[in-house]
């Protein structure tokens, strides 16, 4: 199974429809920006409370290079 597969599969158990490729394109970018400007660990975790906000993933990468811009 590769990772499309498991996140459709996933996405699915949540009843939720699979990720667009341009959040899932936004998510990779936001981890990677929280992942380096902070620790590893800030990656899933900031992912996770985009889902929590309810914002999408391109305005929370937007959020996240502010931060990162200091």
């Amino acid at each position: 199974m590769d990772a499309q597969e498991w996140l459709t599969a996933f996405a699915a158990r949540l009843g939720l429809d699979a990720l667009p490729q341009e959040d899932i394109d936004a998510l990779l970018d936001l981890a990677s920006v929280a992942a380096h400007t902070s620790e590893r660990l800030a990656a899933p975790l900031t992912c996770y409370l985009v889902g929590r906000s309810g914002i999408s993933p391109t305005e929370a990468k937007a959020l996240a290079d502010e931060i990162a811009a200091g």
